[in-house]
């Protein structure tokens, strides 16, 4: 892969998906059409079917929708966590031309991959046609039964297969191989005569050049889509209770703010290599049934090895743009893992957690019921000890107002086999009670005695909050403690409500972690009313944090997503996974930043 440095640029992508090219034009958010021939013939033949993209956190939730002379109820399809949100994030002015067009990239085995920069349309190439067809949807409710419990986790695992010595070589062709190529259709000859003359009294072809152009009337189309009404009833596996934590004493404990560090100064950032999809150096399509997914989130599981984990992600028959369907494979997350310690190249990811061959396993389950539960989302992981631990949140529906989404909670799961397999804790979880939980999309970083947890509410306009909890507490809610106004307050009132924002502004998707080489806090996310990822520095937790430092922004990446920190970014080099929703996969990123220290 060739490292790009960013510059600024809008940018809609426009896909000859046939031969995996991502290439780009002006910005429209969100991409509404896929402007490649064969998206072009994918929309006709799926007129009675239209999809619309809904704001999910890294992804939207979507809803396949019936025509309305087709049959009702229409089939509910999904997808999961970080966004259509970006995609329509509010627009910032573009300050320069987009990035010169190139091929698209290509991975060792010479299969295309993704190019998440904002370039030029490919010279000789036309815009599409505008699409001129007003949309109407209507929303037809639909009663559906919901066992309570439901059914258990599904921990299932196989003892993963060594990859073939030929990187190109697929481990499971009798289950995942590359289709081959189709044979080239015959060019149909030329009609005899110039079907470009027009005959006499008329504006079209054929028909003469006496008349003006027909006025592009606007089309309507009226769609119906199923909204779900969820009803619980009795029925699944009852899961074995897990004892109550003890309820810890505790007392208040100040906790002024330190001086703000120096600003940091961003150098350069480039793409390092695409980690995921269809042309990746991982191969994960043909590896692992990883074909499209994002986020990343990654920690040292145990010296010399990193855990990478994913969200959505959809298997056979997923394409592009955004997330896919539910018949397309679809788990909530998958979990995999590397011990790559050369970054400058990309990540090489080893293996996944695998329920059968050559296929990446969900870790958390989710119901993947809208308005119940559609998806479970990791969004942090650290391991101490033996154990490994993951934030996450349970995600009731994705909001029709970009960059928002409903949770029913965060909460903690645990692993005692390096990953493999995940219990959620019964009694760390933190309620999203009126959708006004502040910790519903939580980062935990362990960091001396304690483990701090940043977290924000569910959505992308919120504020970022801050606990801490001992390290032998950490699924004992009573333990932890609320940074308000200065202090550590007991988790005995409504501190978890009260906790005082680190920082100016909204904030989402927190990737925070402790450098102690240079002995600062590092705090990434995606600001989305200046469209930009952004990168802060501290050195307490509690701040006081420094202004923010633009790390990418939507004019180079359109709909970025994401950034979470490679935990293995060492002196000036800081490495962050970030997703894209046109691509709906993941990029290894390396920022050169000079810290003042």
């Amino acid at each position: 892969m060739t490292k790009r440095h960013t510059s600024e640029g809008w940018v809609v992508f426009e896909s000859h998906w046939g031969r995996r090219t991502v290439r780009s034009g002006r910005p429209v958010f969100p991409p509404r059409r896929v402007v490649s021939a064969r998206s072009q013939r994918r929309e006709h033949r799926a007129r009675r079917a239209r999809v619309h993209d809904l704001s999910g956190y890294g992804r939207s939730i979507r809803f396949e929708e019936t025509h309305i002379r087709s049959d009702i109820p229409a089939t509910l399809v999904f997808s999961g966590v970080l966004t259509l949100g970006t995609v329509l994030l509010p627009a910032a002015p573009a300050h320069s031309a987009p990035h010169p067009w190139q091929p698209p990239p290509v991975n060792s085995c010479g299969e295309t991959g993704f190019d998440p920069l904002a370039r030029e349309r490919e010279p000789g190439t036309q815009p599409p046609p505008p699409d001129n067809t007003i949309r109407i949807d209507v929303p037809v409710p639909e009663i559906i039964e919901v066992p309570i419990p439901g059914p258990a986790q599904d921990n299932t695992r196989i003892v993963a297969e060594p990859l073939p010595e030929d990187p190109c070589a697929n481990p499971c062709p009798d289950i995942r191989d590359r289709p081959k190529p189709a044979p080239e259709a015959a060019e149909a000859p030329a009609p005899e005569g110039n079907p470009e003359e027009s005959a006499p009294g008329t504006g079209e072809p054929g028909g003469g050049s006496g008349g003006s152009a027909a006025i592009p009337w606007p089309k309507l189309e009226i769609n119906t889509q199923t909204e779900l009404i969820p009803v619980p009833v009795p029925g699944g596996e009852e899961p074995e209770p897990q004892p109550a934590p003890e309820p810890a004493a505790q007392v208040a404990d100040p906790a002024p703010v330190a001086a703000p560090p120096a600003l940091p100064v961003v150098e350069s950032v480039d793409v390092v290599d695409q980690m995921t999809g269809p042309g990746s150096e991982n191969r994960t399509d043909m590896r692992w049934s990883v074909d499209g997914t994002d986020l990343g989130l990654m920690w040292e599981t145990k010296p010399g090895e990193v855990a990478v984990v994913f969200g959505d992600t959809f298997g056979k028959g997923w394409e592009p743009i955004g997330g896919g369907t539910g018949d397309q494979d679809w788990r909530s997350n998958v979990i995999g893992y590397s011990t790559d310690t050369d970054l400058s190249d990309g990540l090489t990811l080893d293996t996944f957690a695998q329920d059968s061959r050559c296929h990446a396993a969900e870790i958390l389950a989710s119901r993947k019921i809208n308005n119940f539960e559609i998806t479970t989302i990791p969004t942090s992981g650290f391991a101490l000890g033996d154990r490994q631990y993951l934030t996450y949140m349970s995600v009731a529906r994705w909001s029709k107002v970009p960059g928002m989404w409903w949770t029913n909670l965060g909460g903690l799961a645990w692993s005692d086999d390096n990953g493999s397999t995940w219990t959620k804790s019964q009694w760390a979880q933190w309620h999203n009670l009126f959708g006004l939980g502040r910790f519903q999309v939580a980062t935990m970083v362990p960091h001396g005695d304690h483990v701090y947890m940043f977290g924000t509410p569910n959505g992308r306009m919120g504020v970022i909050g801050l606990a801490r909890v001992p390290k032998d507490q950490i699924l004992n809610k009573t333990a932890y403690q609320y940074w308000i106004n200065g202090t550590w307050e007991p988790a005995n009132g409504p501190g978890e409500w009260l906790a005082t924002p680190l920082v100016s502004g909204t904030a989402s998707e927190l990737a925070i972690r402790y450098d102690a080489a240079s002995g600062l806090w590092q705090m990434i996310y995606l600001d989305v009313t200046t469209n930009r990822m952004v990168l802060r520095t501290a050195t307490e937790p509690q701040g006081t944090w420094t202004d923010p430092v633009t790390l990418v922004t939507a004019d180079d990446y359109p709909s970025l997503y994401g950034g979470f920190i490679h935990p293995w970014s060492s002196g000036n080099d800081l490495y962050f996974a970030m997703s894209t929703w046109n691509a709906y996969n993941v990029f290894l990123m390396r920022a050169v930043i000079d810290s003042g220290r």
